[in-house]
């Protein structure tokens, strides 16, 4: 029985492959000249040139439309054009589906360029498509080298539910979950009925939970879906989207920086190590490559990677940021000043033009416009210890703390806040049994694999993207 490989196999070890009868199967990508057909299984970029003999069955013929998906038996043979090193010589052909040429000219799989946008609008066909496919392999294998990273580092992978009661982070932002036909707020007789019988959620955070973890574990990291119902209809914005929380037990905020950037760099190395290929193919054919160089997306990568992240206070960006303004005029949209919350204008201009396209940690953050379970400074009091990690052309890609782990502290801001205390009850009892100095941090999945593909628009990093107005397919 012939042995079936993939053509990235094939490809990938094309002398073990000469001469050897094999059968491959794919989805066929264009048929030129009646003879060679172009074949692609996914597993790689790059396509295997199929060559057809002479005087073949001219009804079998008819049939090689694009988008059919196919078994091919052959032989590997050394080819003759300067494209590929292997082709297969084909022997036999089955169909599994052939796409009459009619229905072809209708969808995004026609041989000729389509924009990201109308791509966007057949998701459930541009995994088909070159681009997205890249994509789709490079994000796999940055989920691998998260969890590689952790167990590594002898992290235990948490599951933390997606329906829960709390804000994590305090915005109010979220989507309800309920079996009523009709929501009437405050109506506890309506909540009975409920299938909770209270006020229940999709989750924007599993840190909570694990913060309770690490009072037992020491060490956790949660991997998994979060929900903003935000109206943010922007390129760097999901409604549903995929966070990595690690929380770490006896650490400061320093540890979870040092971590990060550990995580971070980990990635990147581990991407342009095993999707070099998908990288380069990206590179060539998206529009973020014309800064004038051949290789904008692996140069970049290769430079984060190489290059320390910058660290400044939050108070030595804000004065960077005024220097700035005095010293070149620049105009920003929104104003500056000590206890404002940054906008994507003020994070792009310190990371792509004061620290020149480097990384910047921004730590010590007003506590004002941050989170309740932040720790508040034993330094000063109007400050947290926290920070974001923020990228060029993406902006924060990291936002992590030192949390709260003193009862009182934790409980006085809970109030301040007017946050309900019967919903956390649980949260200020870990602050109770075991409590230690803890810490960690969440970064936004989505937005590190935009960042590393080097995509414009977050929906094309995403297989179904979830967006205000938008829930296909």
């Amino acid at each position: 029985m012939k042995k079936k490989y993939s053509i990235k196999e094939i490809l990938n070890k094309n002398i073990y492959f000469l001469n050897k009868e094999i059968f491959v199967e794919g989805w066929i990508k264009s048929f030129h000249h009646s003879i060679f057909i172009i074949l692609n299984d996914g597993s790689t970029v790059k396509n295997l040139q199929v060559v057809l003999p002479k005087n073949f069955d001219k009804n079998i013929v008819k049939k090689i439309t694009v988008g059919s998906s196919v078994k091919i038996t052959g032989i590997v043979k050394k080819s003759i054009g300067s494209k590929q090193f292997v082709e297969l010589k084909l022997s036999n052909i089955f169909f599994y589906t052939s796409v009459p040429s009619d229905i072809l000219q209708k969808s995004i799989l026609q041989p000729k360029k389509h924009s990201l946008e109308k791509i966007r609008e057949n998701a459930h066909l541009r995994f088909q498509t070159k681009i997205f496919s890249c994509v789709m392999r490079i994000r796999n294998y940055i989920s691998f080298s998260v969890h590689k990273f952790f167990q590594k580092k002898n992290f235990f992978y948490l599951h933390t539910p997606i329906i829960t009661t709390s804000d994590c982070e305090g915005s109010g932002k979220m989507f309800r979950i309920t079996t009523l036909n009709i929501i009437k707020e405050n109506d506890y007789k309506t909540l009975s009925n409920d299938f909770f019988k209270k006020k229940t959620y999709l989750s924007v955070s599993g840190q909570l939970e694990a913060e309770s973890a690490i009072i037992g574990l020491g060490k956790v990291y949660t991997f998994g879906p979060v929900f903003r119902a935000e109206n943010s209809n922007t390129t760097r914005h999901l409604s549903e989207f995929w966070m990595i929380e690690p929380e770490i037990a006896f650490s400061s905020l320093k540890e979870s920086i040092d971590l990060a950037e550990k995580l971070l760099k980990f990635i990147i190395n581990y991407v342009l190590k095993y999707c070099i290929e998908d990288l380069l193919f990206l590179d060539e054919n998206t529009k973020k490559c014309n800064k004038g160089k051949k290789k904008f997306i692996v140069e970049r990568l290769k430079h984060i990677y190489k290059t320390p992240f910058h660290k400044i206070s939050y108070t030595e960006s804000i004065n960077i940021l005024k220097k700035e303004i005095e010293k070149k005029n620049i105009k920003f949209s929104y104003p500056i000043f000590w206890g404002v919350d940054l906008q994507s204008e003020h994070e792009q201009y310190i990371t792509n033009i004061y620290f020149n396209n480097t990384p910047v940690i921004i730590f010590d953050y007003p506590s004002s416009i941050k989170a309740f379970y932040m720790r508040v400074n034993d330094y000063n009091e109007k400050t947290v210890s926290s920070m974001d990690i923020l990228f060029p052309e993406i902006g924060e890609i990291v936002g992590g703390s030192q949390r709260e782990e003193r009862y009182e502290f934790l409980l006085k801001k809970i109030k301040k806040l007017n946050i309900d205390e019967n919903t956390l009850w649980w949260y200020l009892d870990t602050r109770r049994f075991g409590s230690v100095p803890h810490s960690g941090f969440g970064l936004g999945f989505d937005r590190l694999v935009q960042f590393i593909t080097g995509m414009n628009n977050i929906r094309d990093v995403i297989p179904f993207p979830r967006t205000p107005g938008n829930a296909e397919f």
